[in-house]
């Protein structure tokens, strides 16, 4: 009796050819791509909302691609893996599609590209693209399991909607950073499900806290932006921004922090020059040899008068002090801590605060060209869910649209044959 029911419970599942869990950048772009090649997808999602992620990126105008990104705007623990992908379709390749649809951008700054009214007109598009697939919808639908098997159609899903059968599998559930809006490890659990490894997770593209004793004489400081350099300190590493930066009551922010925290690790020190275009040394030694000014004064010409103060006062100096009273000694290390300030993070703020994950599925189990995992004929990974993270400004938008359409791609191709 029970091999009777399991047959007719086979018998009884929704067939398709791709099954897509995860209706974000990726998912979407894969689904309506797979379909318009003539299969038949579905794609499933659990949340009620679409596209959340896209439509909170930018300010509500999504940063959706970068025209400058290449594979050294990308971190992995398999640096090469982006390259055939990222290669095959562009930025150009994505404006195509923007300019077939009628949506017009404008780029920020750095290559950032964004959309002139709104991140919604980029979910619509998705859509549309899917509706042309003619794509099945499963959403809000749960998959509560997936098994595989031996035959045709190998994956077999339970999900809220009812059971299914598909050729291909799917996987664009994207990672953990920002769970308000959705965001889950069921990738991961699948991913190890099937014995692939886990690159460890952990937030990217995030705030930077510390301690409330170190951080105390510069909470007066919050709200405070101006441009820095900011690299990691004492270690070697080459990698350097030149960004805005943003004092937190508890913490630094802004883009040169988030770019920074997609390579920072804990215990590591920050090293920032918070005047970038300027040698303070010989500008400070310059200035007591010549003015009767407060140093205060002096260092507010470089920096925000406020910074001034709290720099000054970390170095037990005196605001009050006259420049020609100090000492080089005293100048030179002022000169120091404002070129090259040194500051040792506690933690980062977490994934309520992290536009992306760092981390993830460890792409040395699948093939470059079809993300498909190596031995498990039909499983494929695409977008935020590997261990793929790029730099702020868009660069993770362009792999969630590379990656999907290398999937996208190759599966319509081995179907064709």
């Amino acid at each position: 009796m029970t091999v009777l029911l399991c047959v007719a419970t086979m018998l009884s599942m929704e067939k398709f050819d791709v099954a897509i869990v995860g209706a974000g950048a990726a998912g979407m772009m894969c689904a309506g791509l797979a379909g318009q090649a003539g299969l038949r997808v579905v794609l499933i999602d659990h949340a009620k909302f679409l596209a959340e992620k896209i439509r909170i990126s930018g300010g509500g105008r999504c940063n959706f691609t970068n025209i400058n990104a290449g594979p050294s705007n990308y971190l992995s623990e398999n640096p090469d893996f982006c390259r055939s992908a990222l290669a095959r379709y562009t930025p150009s390749d994505f404006l195509d599609l923007m300019r077939e649809n009628g949506i017009s951008w404008h780029e920020k700054h750095k290559g950032q590209l964004f959309c002139d009214k709104s991140s919604g007109d980029i979910i619509e598009m998705l859509r549309r693209e899917c509706e042309v697939g003619n794509v099945y919808w499963r959403m809000p639908c749960r998959v509560h399991a997936v098994t595989r098997n031996e035959g045709s159609h190998p994956y077999y899903l339970i999900t809220d909607a009812g059971d299914i059968s598909v050729s291909r599998l799917v996987v664009a559930t994207g990672g953990l950073s920002i769970p308000k809006i959705g965001a889950t490890d069921w990738g991961f659990r699948l991913a190890k499900q099937f014995n692939l490894n886990i690159i460890e997770p952990r937030p990217a593209l995030v705030p930077l806290m510390f301690d409330t004793i170190s951080w105390a004489p510069f909470t007066g400081l919050s709200g405070l932006s101006l441009e820095v350099e900011v690299s990691l300190g004492e270690t070697g590493h080459a990698v350097s921004f030149v960004e805005d930066l943003l004092v937190t009551h508890r913490g630094l922010s802004g883009p040169a922090i988030l770019q920074i925290s997609n390579y920072w690790t804990a215990g590591q020190l920050l090293l920032i020059d918070l005047a970038p275009t300027q040698k303070l040394e010989e500008l400070l030694i310059k200035a007591k040899a010549s003015s009767k000014r407060q140093l205060v004064n002096v260092l507010s010409q470089f920096l925000p008068v406020r910074l001034s103060n709290a720099l000054v006062g970390h170095q037990n100096l005196s605001p009050s002090s006259r420049i020609q009273e100090l000492s080089d000694k005293a100048l030179r290390s002022l000169a120091r801590a404002s070129n090259a300030w040194k500051v040792k993070p506690c933690s980062s703020a977490g994934w309520s605060k992290a536009e992306v994950t760092r981390g993830g599925v460890d792409t040395m189990a699948l093939s470059s060209t079809t993300l498909e995992v190596h031995g498990l004929r039909g499983l494929h990974f695409i977008g935020e869910v590997l261990d793929v993270t790029g730099w702020l400004g868009g660069y993770n938008f362009q792999w969630a649209w590379a990656s999907a359409v290398a999937v996208a791609r190759a599966i319509a191709a081995e179907d064709i044959q």
